[in-house]
């Protein structure tokens, strides 16, 4: 086998999924061009704004690709690259692209309020506030991990930095010439993508090192990017969609695509041979700082989220994209298609270090790490297509370095609409809202309490100790997700079966996971995350249970 041809194979697979389950999806979801989406029925020039079919899609790819369909093959590959390959393709089109593209569509139908909060009709009250609570805390620790790791890239490489400024700069100027129509959307990209490139070669020549120009110290450096990305990140919740998070996620997006065609062609140019061992054992030693061991079942389907299935994107689908959907018929390449596209991505990290042999494979991801180890391995590739390996390891840094930036900014955005959807009282109640729901409903208010806890963990470091359960947590995001849209299709008596059978799937494995991390942690007295474990499961199976009470009913 070679990188090559699991590059065309897992295309041609997932080129398929699109075209005929795809297409099934669309009929059992009933996609209707006539309804109007609540982009156009709530239109507010704020949150919901009828956006371009390219400029949504960069958009929702930008914010679910991130680094997560890097991070996560390049570890899971540790079992062997065909186990990994596997889930990536059949979750992938099966469950993952489901997943995004059938929260997306009940979104735009219930007026683009989250899955959380349209689970109150289906289930019950108490279970959409736990489902809010849930999505609360995970994507609180996601804006404090990324900030703490995006802090730490902008020091040790400060010509990321520069760049990630000079980006933001770009997006501003993109956002208000498409809300004056100055230029039509090709014409101005045709100028903005050469300049967002040229900022990459500008970031190099002028690196933002705040330890050489202010003279103060890295630690000192490290919290005054924290202060920057936490001012830039309030404003992008707040702001207008199209003035700044729109603008950078599209423009950003056109890096990944250059990424992407960068390594696809660097792989069937040089058609590499894959090294890694097909299949390394269902219990390996972890390569990370967590468990001791490594089992196949169930550490290789929370380690591997994003590029097969992740809880994340119902929260993009159900909280920025469906309120930005211009036609109901954009939901399917948006939702569907832009999760096929991962999968791509995830392969193509896949094959980056399957071209290692599992000495050198291991001894690279414990010296420099996942994303080192897939920026390296692209790169000694591309030196066949002429780019001299320094150059194309910088490229990819950059762009990974970017969509770091892309999660944590509609982490953020995403986090508000949660708290704010916290506040919105009970279906049918006559009450006034209280003091505290008024508060959450202000969109600033609710940004600043997002923003004050996130801030908490990211400079006390406390959110890095909770990372092996955010994993699990992620998947179980995506198990209670799948659950929700079953109750509904069941409810509207359509075909519930290809949402069920995933989320049967998506809760035995994070439950499994959420218990072995549980034993383990419990073994090592860390009680942060044992009690972490215990309320996740906790509140998974108490929302499992007032559905099955639902389903019940309904048969």
């Amino acid at each position: 086998m070679n990188g090559s041809l699991l590059l065309i194979t897992s295309g041609l697979f997932l080129l398929l999924s699109y075209a005929i389950y795809g297409r099934y999806l669309a009929k059992v979801f009933e996609v209707n061009d006539s309804a109007p989406t609540p982009a156009h029925t709530q239109t507010d020039g704020i949150d919901y704004v009828p956006t371009a079919s390219p400029v949504l899609f960069g958009h929702h790819f930008a914010s679910i690709a991130g680094a997560g369909p890097i991070v996560g093959p390049v570890l899971g590959a540790v079992f062997g690259w065909v186990p990994v390959a596997i889930w990536i393709i059949l979750g992938c089109a099966l469950i993952g692209a489901v997943h995004d593209f059938s929260s997306l569509i009940i979104s735009i139908r219930h007026e683009g309020r989250s899955i959380g909060h349209i689970l109150e009709g289906y289930l019950s009250y108490s279970g959409r506030q736990m489902f809010l609570l849930f999505s609360t805390a995970a994507l609180i620790l996601v804006i404090a991990i990324f900030a703490l790791l995006i802090a730490q890239t902008f020091i040790t490489n400060p010509a990321v930095a520069s760049a990630s400024v000079m980006f933001m700069a770009l997006a501003l100027v993109f956002g208000l010439m498409e809300r004056q129509k100055i230029l039509s959307l090709e014409v101005r990209s045709a100028i903005f993508v050469p300049l967002m490139f040229a900022a990459i070669y500008a970031g190099i020549a002028l690196p933002l090192d705040w330890v050489a120009l202010l003279g103060i110290s890295a630690e000192g450096s490290r919290l005054l990017w924290i202060g920057f990305l936490f001012i830039y990140i309030f404003i992008a919740s707040v702001a207008p969609v199209w003035i700044l998070l729109q603008p950078r996620d599209y423009l950003n997006s056109f890096l990944l695509y250059a990424m992407l065609i960068l390594a696809a062609a660097s792989i069937f140019v040089t058609a590499p041979a894959i090294q890694l061992p097909a299949f390394s054992g269902f219990v390996v030693a972890e390569p990370t700082k967590g468990l001791t061991n490594w089992s196949l079942f169930p550490i290789l389907y929370v380690t591997i989220a994003c590029g097969a299935c992740s809880g994340f994107h119902a929260l993009v689908s159900s909280g920025t994209t469906a309120k930005q959907l211009n036609r109901e018929s954009h939901a399917l390449p948006i939702g569907y298609g832009a999760m096929l596209l991962e999968g791509i991505l995830a392969i193509i990290a896949l094959i980056s270090v399957a071209i290692l042999n599992r000495g050198e494979f291991l001894q690279t991801l414990s010296a420099e790490g996942p994303v080192s180890a897939f920026s390296k391995g692209i790169a000694s590739l591309s030196v066949h297509l002429g780019l001299p390996i320094t150059s194309g390891q910088t490229f990819i840094s950059l762009t990974i370095s970017a969509f770091l930036l892309t999660t944590l900014d509609t982490a953020t955005r995403l986090t508000r609409f949660t708290v704010q959807e916290l506040a919105i009282p009970r279906i049918g109640s006559n009450k006034q809202k209280n003091v505290l729901q008024k508060v959450l409903s202000n969109r600033y208010l609710a940004t600043v309490l997002v923003l004050s806890l996130a801030g908490y963990l990211t400079v006390s470091g406390d959110a890095g100790r909770i990372w092996p359960v955010f994993g699990a947590s992620n998947q179980l995001l995506a198990a209670l997700t799948l659950l929700g849209i079953t109750v509904i299709l069941i409810h509207k008596r359509k075909n519930f079966w290809v949402t069920f059978i995933p989320f049967v799937f998506m809760m035995v494995i994070s439950g499994w996971a959420l218990i072995e991390l549980l034993i383990e942690n419990i073994k090592n007295a860390n009680w942060l995350l044992a009690g972490s474990s215990i309320f996740l499961l906790a509140m998974s199976l108490a929302l499992a249970a007032n559905a099955c009470q639902k389903i019940r009913k309904a048969f």
